[in-house]
């Protein structure tokens, strides 16, 4: 797959003014938010403004998120490289390949088959070796390879999945949406005595899907 490099420049503004502009700082992230294709993980027909201020619809009811708020969530996460990460709800596949850029590992689950195989595609087709991934309920997570140093959640869950703590390692974070009618981001951080719960930012994403419903009512990411 190729990466138009004159679409190069319009990332560097993006990321001077929607990601670097608005407060996000780690030089990880800011590389690879300069880095990724963002216009190859959009419908040919909606490219020309892929590197807008704004999500974008990817089909299956679903959309890309807004570049800063991928921005902001990967750099909550705290990652220096070689981490374990799960990440709930591949979607396009552009969150997995932002997390990708800087984690050792990526473990990612997509409810939506399509949605699923059409990430692997791109994300093959531009080098990515470090992902894996899996189609099925994502709030259950992926147990057999838990623990994970991160886990990055794209959908707006009632309250903090359970499940996905478990899977949690030693000292390890977790960014998650939560609430319904209100939602606000959650730092979950795995301690000693339990998980820390820290509050970042009021959010709006669509709900968690489980198993059986309308995936119309789905993630983005």
């Amino acid at each position: 797959m190729e990466n138009d490099p004159e679409r190069e420049p319009e990332r560097r503004r993006m990321v001077a003014s929607q990601i670097r502009g608005r407060g996000v700082r780690d030089p990880r992230v800011l590389e690879a938010m300069e880095k990724v294709p963002r216009h190859l993980f959009v419908p040919e027909a909606l490219r020309a403004g892929a590197y807008a201020d704004e999500p974008l619809p990817i089909g299956e009811g679903q959309t890309i998120s807004q570049p800063y708020i991928v921005a902001y969530m990967t750099e909550q996460l705290g990652l220096r490289g070689g981490e374990k990460v799960l990440e709930v709800g591949t979607g396009s596949g552009y969150q997995t390949a932002i997390l990708a850029e800087i984690a050792g590992e990526v473990f990612t689950v997509e409810l939506v088959e399509a949605l699923s195989l059409r990430a692997r595609e791109i994300l093959g087709a531009l080098g990515y070796a470090n992902i894996r991934f899996r189609v099925g309920d994502g709030a259950k997570g992926w147990r057999e390879e838990a623990p994970f140093d991160a886990i990055m959640v794209t959908a707006a869950a009632a309250a903090v999945p359970r499940t996905l703590e478990d899977q949690l390692g030693r000292s390890g974070v977790m960014v998650v949406p939560v609430g319904t009618d209100f939602q606000e981001l959650l730092l979950v951080r795995k301690g000693p005595r339990g998980p820390l719960r820290k509050r970042l930012l009021a959010v709006r994403f669509v709900p968690l899907v489980e198993p059986g419903e309308d995936p119309e009512k789905g993630r983005s990411t």
